[in-house]
C-alpha cells in the first residue's frame, strides 16, 4: 500500500470544498480497539456456555453494532440470557479493557487535531454503545473535538445501515 498525501494537503484541498464536516468511526479507524472487542466477547460467550470463540468468528461481527451482535450470538449459541443484561455485561468487559487500553491510530490523532486547528466540525459515529465511546473519547483525549456523538443505540438500524449518519441533532 502506498501512503496518501499529507494531512495538511488533504485539509488545504477540503478548504476549496466551502463548509465541510468530518464524520468519524471510532473502532478501527480513530482507536485500535477490536483487541479490547474480541477478548471480552470472548470472555461474555464462555460464561454463558459458549467457548471457544476465536478472533476468526470474531471478524464476522466486526462494523456491526453491539444489539445487533448480541442478538445474533443469542441465536447462534443458544443464550438465554435477555439482550439488555447481555449488552450490560459486554459493555462492562469491554469498559474494564477499554479504559486502559485502547490505543488512538496516531495518523489520526494528527488528522483530527489538524481538522480541529482548521475549524472543521466534527462528529463520531459509532456502533459502539454510549457508555463505550464517551470512555474511549475521555481516555484518549480526543473528547475535546467532535461536536457531535452518536451511538448505534440511538438509531433503528446499525451499521452498515446510513442511521448513524442520518440522525438528526
Amino acid at each position: 500500500m502506498t501512503a496518501g498525501p499529507p494531512a495538511a494537503d488533504i485539509l488545504e484541498r477540503m478548504g476549496t470544498l466551502g463548509d465541510t464536516a468530518v464524520v468519524l468511526d471510532l473502532d478501527g479507524t480513530l482507536v485500535d480497539s477490536e483487541p479490547n472487542y474480541y477478548e471480552a466477547a470472548r470472555e461474555l460467550l464462555a460464561a454463558h456456555g459458549a467457548p471457544g470463540y476465536t478472533w476468526e468468528d470474531n471478524e464476522a461481527y466486526v462494523g456491526i453494532s453491539t444489539w445487533e451482535t448480541l442478538g445474533l450470538w443469542k441465536e447462534r449459541y443458544g443464550i438465554a440470557a435477555p439482550l439488555t443484561e447481555l449488552v450490560d455485561e459486554l459493555d462492562r468487559r469491554y469498559l474494564e479493557r477499554a479504559r486502559v487500553s485502547t490505543p488512538v491510530f496516531p495518523e489520526m490523532r494528527t488528522f483530527v487535531e489538524l481538522l480541529a486547528a482548521e475549524g472543521v466540525p466534527m462528529a463520531v459515529a459509532s456502533g459502539s454503545s454510549r457508555a463505550a465511546i464517551e470512555a474511549i473519547l475521555a481516555g484518549t483525549g480526543l473528547d475535546v473535538y467532535p461536536r457531535v456523538v452518536v451511538s448505534a443505540e440511538e438509531v433503528a438500524r446499525g451499521k452498515p445501515a446510513p442511521d448513524l449518519l442520518c440522525r438528526d441533532r
